[in-house]
């Protein structure tokens, strides 16, 4: 079957045309990672970005990185503020700061921002966790000091409640639910403190600046999330691990929802994160099933958000079977293309779902292409980075 009559090359001209298809203009243009570290897809990102940003009016970039490590990139970005080797090694979490097209990325939305009074953002949407989760000292001392009184506590009782941060980021918490702190008194106080943090902000928003108050509505949000997942994160159920994921999404929504409001914005992350049906994953003995960001945030913005997930032919040593979405694109004349997802799902009804020896590769399910926009496909991505 030639599929070529709903696909085009991936070029500035196909990504104009597929946002002129979609029945409205998105807030957020969700662009997936099919696998994390891969040289070519972050090349090919950038270049869409670009085009975004020059024609079609895109005024910001959200990648799946801690949303309060990206505040020294967004600093950066936008004044200038410390360097580009400091901000590639503080500013981004899960080590997409080692990441050569991250770091392309950043260098030109500085050098952009320098010619431009109009100036590109850059969010990290995800939170300050993985399954292990920092300390909410950042965003409850953060929020603490932007507001006025009558504060909830001290900033005095507020850091005897937290301690050490060590106790919160022990990483055996992941495997050993009783070493969480999430269900301690101070845990539990803290919670009441940053609900109490949270209202006091809605009362007193019209006294604070527009980016002091996007900052604080930053840490409240950050704060709520992180204390929420550390009580789950206590919790000894054989539900602990599908609650967890759910939990990390929806804070990735959160953020995102408040990134839509300053769209339209591209949006990079994780296929898993961004599409609109439920996301499914092995972990371990356990099977986890959760709603992604993607999904509960285009319960909000409906036609204003849209996704674009991405695929790969071969992917360093493995190739698709043919007939799987991945092989039957792979027949496709372009070394990068963009496809109409809904017309390839209409053309081929019943495709397989590939199988891949790289276990960090995330094939197309190929029951779910009808509730993606678009796919970015290659036909290799070969500069693949080592997980452990």
């Amino acid at each position: 079957m030639d599929f070529k009559d709903m696909a085009r090359p991936l070029d500035g001209a196909g990504v104009s045309a597929f946002l002129r298809s979609l029945p409205a203009r998105p807030l957020l243009l969700g662009l997936g990672e099919a696998r994390h570290f891969v040289n070519e897809l972050g090349e090919a990102r950038n270049e869409i970005f670009r085009h975004l940003v020059e024609h079609e009016g895109y005024r910001g970039f959200a990648l799946e990185s801690d949303c309060l490590m990206g505040l020294l990139v967004d600093d950066y970005v936008t004044t200038g503020a410390g360097t580009l080797d400091d901000v590639m090694e503080r500013g981004f979490s899960h080590r997409f700061g080692t990441v050569p097209a991250n770091r392309e990325l950043v260098r030109w939305m500085r050098a952009y921002n320098e010619e431009h009074d109009e100036k590109v953002r850059f969010f990290g949407f995800d939170g300050p966790l993985e399954y292990w989760a920092a300390s909410p000292r950042q965003a409850l001392t953060g929020l603490h000091t932007l507001l006025d009184g009558p504060l909830p506590c001290t900033a005095e009782t507020l850091d005897a409640l937290l301690g050490a941060d060590e106790r919160w980021s022990d990483e055996a918490a992941v495997m050993d639910p009783s070493r969480s702190i999430g269900r301690s008194a101070e845990a539990h106080r803290l919670r009441v403190i940053a609900d109490d943090l949270v209202a006091l902000l809605a009362t007193q928003a019209p006294a604070l600046s527009a980016a002091d108050r996007e900052l604080a509505a930053l840490y409240g949000r950050t704060a709520v999330g992180l204390l929420r997942y550390h009580h789950w994160m206590a919790d000894t159920a054989p539900t602990r691990w599908a609650r967890l994921s759910a939990l990390r999404d929806a804070m990735m929504a959160d953020n995102l929802r408040a990134v839509a409001a300053r769209g339209p914005v591209l949006v990079y992350a994780s296929n898993l994160h961004l599409q609109r049906h439920k996301s499914l994953m092995s972990f371990g003995d356990h099977e986890l099933e959760w709603w992604s960001a993607g999904a509960l945030a285009a319960t909000d913005l409906g036609d204003r958000y849209a996704f674009l997930a991405t695929a790969f032919g071969t992917v360093g040593d493995d190739t698709p079977s043919p007939d799987t979405v991945e092989g039957l694109l792979s027949t496709l004349p372009w070394e990068h293309a963009l496809v109409d997802a809904r017309r390839f799902a209409e053309a081929v009804p019943a495709p397989d779902k590939r199988v891949s020896r790289d276990f960090a590769y995330f094939s197309l399910d190929p029951a779910h292409l009808g509730l993606i926009d678009g796919i970015v496909f290659l036909q290799k991505a070969v500069d693949l980075q080592v997980l452990d």
